[in-house]
């Protein structure tokens, strides 16, 4: 495919409108969008089949980091105020719950595990950040991310499409040359 328009414009002209994207007014994490737009050229680019899969996937890690934090703030109060003891609640929630998320990636709809954890960063980056419609939430953290994250795969779409892209003329070689002696 020839590029009419080259990718890099196009790429970075739509990574400038992350920036109004929820906007100050919503305050949504614009870098959610690029977690899962190169989530999915690392999956090999756009399609269907790849956005779908990471669209199954993201919103589930996000989820398991969700329940880490509400776990880890009910039973926070329960356990020493000393550093090393809240530390070891932390540590204890995630080892149970990540392991959870890990078993899960076995099942088919879910088995897309490195999407699984692009969602469970974005997740404790959006409401560990303040980021969210109501920073501070929990429930308000995870809309926030797993809709801008949902974005990332309509960006590498809109982006590849962009490029007017259009197939490369056929090179047609003489059979003399394609003779060899």
């Amino acid at each position: 495919m020839r590029e009419r328009i080259p990718h890099e414009l196009t790429a970075s002209v739509l990574a400038a409108t992350t920036a109004f994207v929820g906007g100050t007014a919503l305050n949504l994490p614009p870098w959610a969008i690029f977690i899962s737009w190169a989530g999915l050229h690392l999956m090999g680019g756009p399609s269907l089949a790849n956005a779908t899969r990471l669209w199954r996937a993201m919103p589930v890690g996000s989820a398991f980091a969700l329940a880490i934090v509400v776990c880890e703030q009910h039973l926070a109060p329960h356990v020493s105020e000393a550093r090393w003891a809240q530390n070891a609640l932390f540590g204890a929630v995630i080892l149970v719950l990540n392991t959870a998320l890990m078993y899960s990636g076995r099942l088919r709809a879910t088995s897309l595990v490195p999407g699984m954890f692009l969602g469970f960063a974005s997740y404790f980056a959006t409401y560990f950040g303040g980021f969210g419609y109501e920073p501070g939430n929990v429930w308000a953290a995870w809309l926030s991310v797993v809709a801008m994250n949902a974005l990332g795969p309509v960006y590498a779409y809109l982006a590849h499409r962009l490029t007017l892209s259009r197939p490369a003329p056929a090179v047609e070689f003489p059979a003399a040359a394609a003779e060899v002696r």
